[in-house]
């Protein structure tokens, strides 16, 4: 499923025009977008939460060349499904 295939489902579903359906959509992902900019976290009772992982300073390698290269500490999300979510899916 993409995008857009979550929107044409949220309209389906919420009896809604594509275009408030996008719009709604867009302003979940922005609103989690902005949280997690933030640093914050974002729970959704039995779905999930999206987090804020920090990643540490490491030394890689250059897959073409072999040569060792500084790859910098970053912040990246991550999504840890809830119990209802893991045990729809099983």
């Amino acid at each position: 499923m993409n995008k857009g295939d979550l929107i044409d489902l949220v309209a389906a579903e919420a009896d809604l025009a594509k275009t408030d359906a996008s719009d709604a959509v867009n302003a979940v992902f922005d609103g989690i977008k902005k949280t997690l900019g933030n640093g914050d976290s974002v729970s959704i009772a039995g779905f999930g939460s999206f987090v804020v992982r920090d990643r540490k300073a490491r030394t890689g390698r250059n897959p073409k060349t072999g040569e060792p290269l500084h790859i910098p500490a970053s912040k990246a999300a991550a999504f840890k499904a809830g119990k209802a979510l893991k045990d729809a899916v099983n």
